[in-house]
């Protein structure tokens, strides 16, 4: 197998690696707002959905998530005046502080790292794997789950290919005026809407006539689960265990209100750097592992 049909290493696991690993990454950036924590998640994450999806993971950084990372560290400071640093006022008189600016930047932070994980998700748990994580369990919501996945791309294929053939015979939305355009524009959503229902009503009829979701069906998968497997299964759950032990006892805190101040608790420094560097390991682990197969294949290929 090439290198270009297996790109990710990582999407090659079982899907309940995939599944358990993204659990835990995407619980902790929601939850802990720690700065060091955040920028540990943010780095680990935008550099697995740059490898993953390469320029376009640059386009969707650059268009909406910096815009959105600006857009809400700037409105936090402006509606809430918590802090005791009172950087400027405002013309109704209220103050805009540090620890609010500060809480916002967390916040916005947060927010663009759940976001780059769920896009290394989507990229990672393909409809398939869903099927398979959900299909014994509860079937109806795993099948809505893997045609919506599939939805959206087969919906932009398929308008081009409509809007490709309208143009053959001159009904495109270019074409004409702006009234023509918008019947033309009509007309193509119209064709969409009666191939996305046709084809909703096939996939319905053709999964029924298969048995999917009787008592008893059995399924074919493609995937099993190895010692390769069962490494990582280890490797994630006792990295996600001390993260979430560390967080129970106390490790570390961190607070913006009423003044920002990393609050050290009754362990040793030393436990608090093991704790973010366990939290590191947890996130850069499917980088690790595709550097790892990468250098493998320059080795290979090398040798050829």
């Amino acid at each position: 197998m090439s290198k270009e049909m297996n790109k990710d290493a990582f999407g090659s696991f079982h899907p309940l690696v995939n599944m358990l690993y993204f659990m835990a990454t995407i619980g902790f950036s929601m939850f802990f707002m720690h700065p060091i924590s955040l920028g540990i998640s943010l780095v680990c994450a935008f550099t697995y959905a740059l490898y993953l999806n390469g320029k376009k993971a640059l386009r969707m950084a650059l268009f909406f998530m910096l815009p959105m990372l600006l857009l809400t560290a700037a409105l936090n400071p402006l509606f809430n005046h918590q802090g005791a640093t009172i950087l400027a006022y405002l013309p109704n008189g209220n103050p805009i502080t540090l620890e609010s600016t500060m809480f916002g930047i967390a916040a916005a932070v947060m927010l663009i790292t759940v976001i780059a994980w769920f896009s290394c998700l989507n990229a990672v748990i393909t409809s398939d794997k869903i099927v398979y994580l959900l299909g014994r369990i509860i079937p109806a919501l795993s099948l809505i789950l893997s045609m919506s996945l599939r939805f959206v791309p087969r919906f932009r294929a398929q308008i081009r290919v409509v809007s490709n053939a309208q143009r053959c015979i001159g009904r495109d939305v270019s074409n004409g005026n702006i009234f023509q355009r918008a019947r033309q524009g009509i007309k193509i959503l119209s064709i969409m809407t009666t191939w996305a229902l046709e084809n909703a009503i096939e996939t319905a009829d053709s999964m029924k006539a298969r048995g999917y979701g009787l008592p008893g069906r059995t399924a074919f998968s493609i995937f099993r689960f190895d010692k390769r497997d069962a490494w990582a299964m280890a490797y994630i759950s006792l990295c996600a265990a001390a993260i979430i032990a560390g967080a129970v006892l106390e490790v570390y805190r961190f607070r913006y209100f009423p003044t920002i101040m990393h609050i050290e608790g009754r362990w040793p420094a030393f436990w608090t750097v093991a704790l973010f560097a366990t939290h590191l390991a947890l996130c850069a682990f499917p980088i690790i592992v595709n550097l790892k197969e990468d250098l493998i294949w320059r080795r290979i290929e090398s040798k050829i």
